[in-house]
């Protein structure tokens, strides 16, 4: 019997997968795409902290030092630091890397292999997928937004989804160490679009709210207009989970990553907490391995871990993000003048894009700073 099955072979299963197995625990990982990082639908923007708490090297199509908000009455205001601020990676090979790295400490993975269900007992898990079938002692939920794993825990969705899609564009950029971010509700209704410099193509993508219908049309708008005539070499889509689910664990059950609504709301960024998340869930998971105890309520210290670490952080960023969604375009470019000013740029460019609620919170003391602020605060796309 094994120790653990993780559903999902992405940078949160396979983080998981590794640090358990690195333990001595026997782990099998299931992946129901024929490779790790295929399709991908991450805009590969992350902090080098980030490149560091993933443990491998990914390729990298460019470093950045800042970022360029375009608001919607055309008003630009650029943050800018004197480093590195993120750095643009290749997902696919990240996340191959990744599950490289995870099998070289131990770990088992099937590809091709969906997860199907799973029945708990008191001796044990069986876990149904298309190859057959798997005995285990835990299951870890690894399988993205649409998670089936969190699912089978019962009236267990997030709050809400965006939906986001991208094209790599093969034009030169007229920027090469800064980003640009659009907003407003012609553009990207309830979040923001993005041009990033990658090299020998520009990666050009929005997130919207749901309620603003499939965003295809949004991106084919934002291409027609600044990158009319340019060849598209990929196109990628997806949505995202915001806000949380009820609960990240279960009798034998925990849940990581998208699957667990670890993802950033300002940003819709998952990588961060993801990988903040599995030395907790490694931690958590071996003492109930090694005890026995594998109850809902031995797992529950999972969750007290992971919200005391970095879950208050992601609720504050939840608010920002529900105030920005109202925002009009009017209010917004108020925001771009406020911007502006001269007192208040250099909180803005000191914004850690990792953690951007923490400076966001002390200038929220300046009521007059909220607009501004939380329109800001999406120059980090991690």
């Amino acid at each position: 019997m094994l120790d653990a099955v993780v559903v999902g072979g992405g940078p949160a299963g396979s983080a998981s997968a590794r640090l358990l197995a690195s333990r001595g625990f026997s782990v099998r990982v299931l992946e129901d795409h024929a490779s790790s990082g295929v399709p991908t639908q991450c805009a590969g923007l992350i902090s080098e902290e980030v490149v560091r708490m993933s443990g491998v090297r990914p390729e990298t199509y460019n470093s950045l030092r800042g970022a360029e908000v375009i608001f919607p009455g055309g008003r630009a205001v650029k943050v800018r630091s004197e480093g590195v601020k993120a750095v643009v990676v290749d997902r696919a090979d990240l996340d191959a890397k990744m599950a490289a790295a995870a099998m070289d400490a131990g770990a088992g993975f099937s590809y091709g292999d969906r997860y199907i269900s799973h029945s708990a007992s008191s001796g044990g898990i069986e876990v149904r997928s298309a190859s057959g079938g798997a005995a285990c002692r835990s299951l870890i939920g690894a399988d993205g937004h649409s998670s089936a794993v969190a699912a089978s825990l019962g009236n267990n969705g997030p709050k809400e989804y965006i939906r986001g899609i991208q094209a790599d564009v093969c034009a030169d950029a007229d920027f090469e160490d800064i980003f640009r971010i659009r907003i407003g509700n012609g553009v990207a209704p309830g979040f923001f679009s993005w041009e990033i410099p990658c090299g020998d193509f520009v990666r050009v993508g929005l997130c919207t709210s749901w309620s603003a219908g499939p965003p295809w049309a949004y991106l084919k708008k934002l291409l027609s207009e600044h990158y009319r005539g340019e060849k598209i070499r990929g196109m990628y889509c997806g949505k995202i989970p915001l806000g949380g689910r009820r609960t990240t664990y279960g009798d034998r059950c925990l849940l990581i990553g998208d699957a667990a609504c670890h993802v950033k709301p300002v940003s819709g960024g998952g990588l961060y907490p993801s990988l903040r998340a599995a030395p907790i869930l490694a931690e958590v998971l071996s003492s109930a391995l090694e005890s026995g105890d594998l109850s809902a309520k031995a797992l529950s210290r999972y969750e007290r871990m992971w919200m005391a670490d970095f879950g208050k952080e992601l609720r504050r960023a939840y608010f920002l993000r529900g105030r920005y969604a109202r925002l009009d375009d009017a209010r917004l470019d108020r925001a771009g003048e406020y911007c502006s000013r001269d007192d208040v740029r250099p909180a803005l460019d000191a914004i850690d894009l990792d953690h951007p609620a923490e400076v966001i919170r002390g200038m929220l003391r300046r009521p007059s700073a909220v607009p501004g602020l939380i329109s800001l605060a999406a120059r980090c796309l991690i």
